[in-house]
């Protein structure tokens, strides 16, 4: 994680001094196809008058660009993207500012690629191998060296192109989808360079058949590169010392944090109905968590890119809401969204709220997976807050083993796995993401346990909760008295959620009772950290699917537990009292806050997270036993019907 102040500034100086070199990769040059077949496409006729002709490009490296015997193709992107508007004699606005944006990023990675080079010694050895005096003993490094520069080279131009173009383009607007990127060579920068702007150009011949489709066809494309070279660069050794490093380009307001995609910090536009705290009935543990993390989510600090709570522990990155249907997930997903949206608009912070249905589905091979890809990459920015929610998520992830799965959620799957619990994961703490459903134990299990926490929403259940459901759904529009009751003292939330957290004092699902009286018994009061890990151990005898990471959301839990404690009102009201004050000064005062860890809140936790898998266990076998039974009684109706027809 790095800090401003840890930031490598490049210079502008030092971007001027390759505009030269990125201007002549956009006038023109030959490129012969290697890994790409080529498109049925006409070349660029282009409409202003003195482009140069189009260059033969020839390696520095002799020796490491195999030949081939495929055809060289022209390349102009300057005339191809004039192309987009054949009727006018000038270039648009649009168009020079994606021109201008390619050659700026062009720019900026042939400076990332010297400045590497020249940290890693790569510089000598290219010189070195001009002059024919390169060792054996150093070919290995030299071509090791090539390979990473080529990967960094094509991922900074992919990132800072795609960053600058979306000033000029709203995500959303229009999609196009290009395919895979084929042509990512990495026998050299330059080369690989010019096979990206070879395709490139391929594709904008194919795609952007006018203006309106010019941003969107190359933004999709570059996309599709920075996913190629990150792809590549995690099969490659000798990256540490551009990942070890975060630089900014200041004119730009860009950062280049290894292979990590930037974004302008944008808000999304919501058109939900948000629900007030008051307005959800019952639900009261899940009803308090959904307000606690909204206020934490808030003490995100944006130059830092870090969290006190994620830094401190206790915070939410992942969580699931289940029950069963209208006991109150959308009402939940509604209060904890208008939360949100409402703190960062008073803070003038950006937000970005998606959902992931259903319609990401899709019987393109890959493209589920790249819907996914693209949800959790909206939600993570690490320049927003963000809110993403799965809702009815056995639906939409598919069940490994499942023969009803389908390809496409399968795919959803192992992305939302590794998005949320994967090698490469980062919390930073300023987003979340919530799963829902119905039927929680249709989700795969190693999915489902990747939700640190578990809001059961039960939606109402006392007497006082139906009372003040009723009167809240009634309106306003009639005179029935209220009667003996007070409205929604049932709901004050402390109260509520005090009572919810002591009565997991003891476990419910009968399956965990037994364990629990069991190991009570044998061990006595559940007060140090042996009997409580005997416990645990009990409960994965009991259940071979509480492993580690069931142990991790506990612990994880528990100091959620320690920092129970909502943000007060006013700090959210007041940005001056906390929002905006410096990192070190908000993870002390959350610090303050903090209570001490006792054994009751680990057994209250044990038990709840425990109920959960259990409860999902149970409901899964369950399920499991009627279709089979039912699959059998079917089985035996056919076989009475098929040999009563044959008499």
């Amino acid at each position: 994680m790095s800090n401003p102040s840890d930031l490598m500034e490049i210079k502008e100086t030092a971007i001027a001094d390759k505009i030269a070199a990125a201007q002549s990769l956009l006038d023109g040059f030959d490129h012969t196809p290697r890994l790409a077949k080529a498109k049925d496409v006409e070349p660029a006729a282009g409409k202003s008058a003195g482009i140069p002709g189009r260059r033969r490009f020839r390696s520095t490296t002799p020796g490491l660009v195999t030949q081939s015997t495929a055809k060289a193709e022209g390349v102009n992107l300057i005339a191809r993207v004039e192309d987009t508007s054949p009727d006018d004699a000038l270039m648009s606005p649009v168009q020079a500012g994606v021109l201008h944006a390619l050659r700026r990023a062009l720019a900026t990675s042939l400076t990332v690629v010297d400045q590497y080079a020249d940290a890693t010694g790569l510089s000598a050895l290219m010189k070195d191998n001009l002059q024919g005096k390169l060792s054996g003993g150093k070919s290995a490094e030299f071509i090791e060296g090539l390979a990473a520069s080529s990967v960094i080279a094509l991922h900074v131009f992919a990132n800072m192109a795609s960053f600058l173009l979306s000033t000029l383009h709203e995500t959303g607007e229009l999609s196009v989808d290009v395919g895979d990127v084929e042509e990512v060579l990495t026998d050299n920068p330059q080369l690989a360079l010019t096979g990206a702007l070879w395709e490139l150009d391929q594709d904008l011949a194919v795609f952007a058949n006018s203006e309106d489709t010019l941003i969107p066809t190359v933004t999709a494309f570059l996309e599709q590169l920075m996913d190629k070279a990150a792809m590549r660069a995690s099969n490659l050794p000798r990256l540490d010392a551009f990942t070890s490093v975060a630089y900014r380009v200041e004119e730009d307001d860009f950062e280049i944090r290894g292979f990590e995609a930037a974004s302008r910090a944008r808000s999304t536009k919501l058109t939900m109905t948000f629900k007030k705290p008051h307005e959800v009935v019952g639900n009261h543990i899940a009803k308090y968590q959904s307000m606690k993390l909204s206020k934490m989510l808030m003490a995100y600090d944006f130059e830092r890119k870090l969290n006190p709570f994620a830094d401190l522990g206790g915070f939410i990155f992942t969580f699931m809401g289940d029950g069963m249907p209208g006991t109150g997930k959308t009402t939940l997903i509604q209060m904890m969204a208008g939360l949100i949206n409402d703190y960062c608009n008073n803070a003038d912070y950006p937000f970005r709220y998606a959902n992931l249905s259903t319609d990401s589905i899709d019987s393109y091979q890959g493209k589920s997976a790249q819907n996914a890809k693209a949800f959790v990459k909206t939600i993570i920015d690490p320049g927003v807050i963000g809110f993403g929610t799965i809702d009815d998520i056995d639906q939409l992830a598919g069940k490994r083993g499942d023969r009803q799965s389908s390809a496409g959620q399968l795919e959803i799957t192992a992305v939302l796995m590794e998005s949320f619990a994967g090698a490469n994961t980062v919390v930073r703490g300023n987003c979340t993401f919530g799963m829902f459903s119905n039927y929680p134990e249709n989700v795969d299990d190693a999915l489902r346990q990747r939700a640190a926490a578990r809001f059961l929403v039960d939606g109402p259940k006392s007497r006082e909760d139906y009372i003040d459901i009723l009167h809240l759904l009634m309106g306003k529009n009639h005179d029935i008295p209220v009667g003996d009751h007070e409205l929604f003292e049932a709901q004050v939330i402390q109260k509520a959620v005090q009572a919810s957290y002591d009565s997991y004092a003891r476990p419910k699902e009968e399956g965990l009772v037994a364990v629990f009286d069991a190991i009570q018994k044998s061990t006595g009061k559940l007060d140090t950290i042996a009997k409580l890990g005997t416990y645990l151990k009990a409960i994965q005898e009991a259940d071979p699917r509480f492993t580690g990471r069931a142990i991790k959301n506990i612990t994880d839990a528990v100091k959620v537990r320690a920092m129970d404690f909502e943000l007060p009102d006013e700090w959210m009201e007041n940005t001056d009292l906390f929002l905006t004050k410096d990192y070190d000064t908000k993870r002390a005062m959350i610090a303050d806050l903090s209570t001490e860890i006792t054994v009751d809140m680990v057994i209250q936790e044990i038990n709840r997270y425990a109920d959960s898998e259990f409860r999902y266990a149970d409901k899964s076998d369950e399920i499991a036993i009627e279709n089979m039974v039912r699959d059998y009684g079917r089985q035996e109706e056919a076989k009475r019907r098929y040999l009563g027809g044959k008499g």
